[in-house]
C-alpha cells in the first residue's frame, strides 16, 4: 500500500509502499477512502511535543481523520465486518479500563493515538488497521458519505465534545470562537445548531465571511486592539452584555487563549482544544486572580470518545446542518506536504481532505 512517511521534521513526507498491515486479534484493517489532514498533523510534522513527551518520532505514517470500509477483521472481531462503512476516531481506547467503561475512552491511559504513535499508524495510507475494533469503531451512516466523514474526524468531533460534552452549551448561550480554522468553523456551526449564538474571531476576512456563512452572528477581526483601542474580549463583552457563556480557543496560541479566558463572563466557561507551539511549549500564563474573583472555569477537550458519535450523528441529521460545508480541497496523498507547510503561514482554510490514494487523480 502506499502511505505518506514524516522522515524530517518539516521536510516533505516521503511517498512509500509498505505492506498491507494485517489485523490483531481483537483488530479490523479499513480502506481509506478519505481521510482530513488537520493542524495536528502540523504539529506532528513540526517536531511539536517534546515538551510533553509527546513528539511523533519520524518514521511515522501521519494521517487521523479516516473514513473508509471494513476489509478484514481479526478472529474475535463479531461486531464489524468486511465491507462494513466505518468512521475511525483518531482517539483509540482499550475498550476495558475504567475511563472506556465509563464512555471516557478519549482519556484512556492505555489508549493510543492514530497517526502519532509507532503502535498507531496512520491514515494517510491506502489501509489503516485499528485495534480493538469492536470498541473504537464507528459505523457509519448510510447518509454520510466518506469525504464528509472525513470532516467530522478530529476537528468537527472534538468540537462537538469541547461544547456540547464539556461545556454543556445550550440554546441563548453566547459562544466565542478564536481561530476560525477547520475546528473553529466546526464550533461555529455547531454551536448554532444546539442554539447558540456566535461570536467568531479570526485575522483573516475570509476565514471571518466563511464564519458568517456558517452561522457566527458576530464576527470580530483579531489583533491587539480595533481602530478605537478596544481589545479582542473588550469587543466580545461589549457585543455579548458581559462577555460569553462559553469561550473556546481552537488555535493554541498564548494570545488567543489569554483572550478567550478574559472574554468570558463570570462564571462562564473557556475551553482549550488548540494546542501549543514551540513559542508557548506548553503553557501559557493566564489571569489566574481575575479567573478566581469572576469564578472562571478553565477546561480541556481532547477528541470525542467512540461511543458518543450516534449523538453527534443524530444532531447532525437532525438538524440537517452539513459537515462537508466545511470542505474546501480535495487532496491526492502527494499533496500534504505542500498543505502542512502552507499551516506555517495559516493559509489553510476550512478542511482539506486526501481523497486519492493509489496516484495522482486516481
Amino acid at each position: 500500500m502506499r502511505a505518506a512517511i514524516l522522515r524530517e521534521y518539516g521536510e516533505p513526507l516521503a511517498i512509500r509502499e509498505l505492506p498491507d498491515p494485517d489485523p490483531r486479534p481483537d483488530g479490523a484493517v479499513v480502506r481509506v477512502d478519505a481521510c482530513g489532514v488537520c493542524r495536528s498533523d502540523w504539529h506532528a510534522w513540526k517536531g511539536h511535543g517534546e515538551w510533553a513527551d509527546d513528539r511523533v518520532s519520524r518514521g511515522q505514517v501521519l494521517g487521523h481523520e479516516p473514513a473508509g470500509e471494513v476489509v478484514a477483521v481479526g478472529s474475535a472481531v463479531d461486531r464489524f465486518g468486511p465491507g462494513d462503512q466505518v468512521v475511525v476516531p483518531f482517539s483509540l481506547g482499550d475498550g476495558t479500563c475504567r475511563h472506556c467503561r465509563r464512555g471516557h475512552g478519549n482519556v484512556c491511559a492505555d489508549g493510543h493515538a492514530l497517526g502519532f504513535e509507532s503502535d498507531a499508524p496512520g491514515a494517510f495510507a491506502e489501509r489503516v488497521a485499528v485495534p480493538n475494533a469492536e470498541y473504537n469503531l464507528v459505523e457509519r451512516p448510510a447518509w454520510l458519505p466518506a469525504r464528509d466523514a472525513a470532516a467530522l474526524g478530529c476537528r468537527y468531533m472534538t468540537a462537538y465534545h469541547a461544547l456540547v460534552e464539556r461545556a454543556g452549551v445550550g440554546g441563548g448561550d453566547w459562544v466565542a470562537v478564536h481561530g476560525c480554522g477547520g475546528v473553529g468553523l466546526s464550533a461555529v456551526q455547531l454551536a448554532r445548531a444546539v442554539g447558540a449564538r456566535v461570536v467568531a474571531v479570526d485575522v483573516s476576512p475570509d476565514a471571518l465571511s466563511r464564519a458568517a456563512d456558517l452561522g457566527a452572528t458576530e464576527t470580530v477581526p483579531a489583533g491587539d486592539a480595533d481602530a478605537a483601542g478596544e481589545s479582542v474580549p473588550a469587543r466580545i463583552r461589549a457585543l455579548t452584555d458581559g462577555g460569553a457563556d462559553v469561550s473556546v480557543d481552537a488555535l493554541g496560541i498564548a494570545e488567543t487563549c489569554r483572550n478567550s479566558v478574559r472574554s468570558v463572563r463570570p462564571r462562564g466557561t473557556h475551553v482549550q482544544v488548540g494546542l501549543t507551539t514551540d513559542a508557548e511549549r506548553g503553557e501559557v500564563a493566564l489571569p489566574t486572580d481575575w479567573m478566581t474573583r469572576w469564578e472562571v472555569s478553565f477546561l480541556g477537550a481532547r477528541g470525542m470518545p467512540p461511543t458518543n458519535y450516534a449523538d453527534l450523528f443524530g444532531l447532525v441529521e437532525a438538524t440537517g446542518i452539513e459537515p462537508g460545508a466545511l470542505v474546501t480541497a480535495e487532496l491526492a496523498l502527494e499533496d500534504v506536504s505542500e498543505r502542512l507547510a502552507a499551516m506555517d503561514e495559516y493559509e489553510v482554510r476550512g478542511v482539506e481532505v486526501v481523497t486519492a490514494f493509489s496516484g495522482r487523480g486516481k
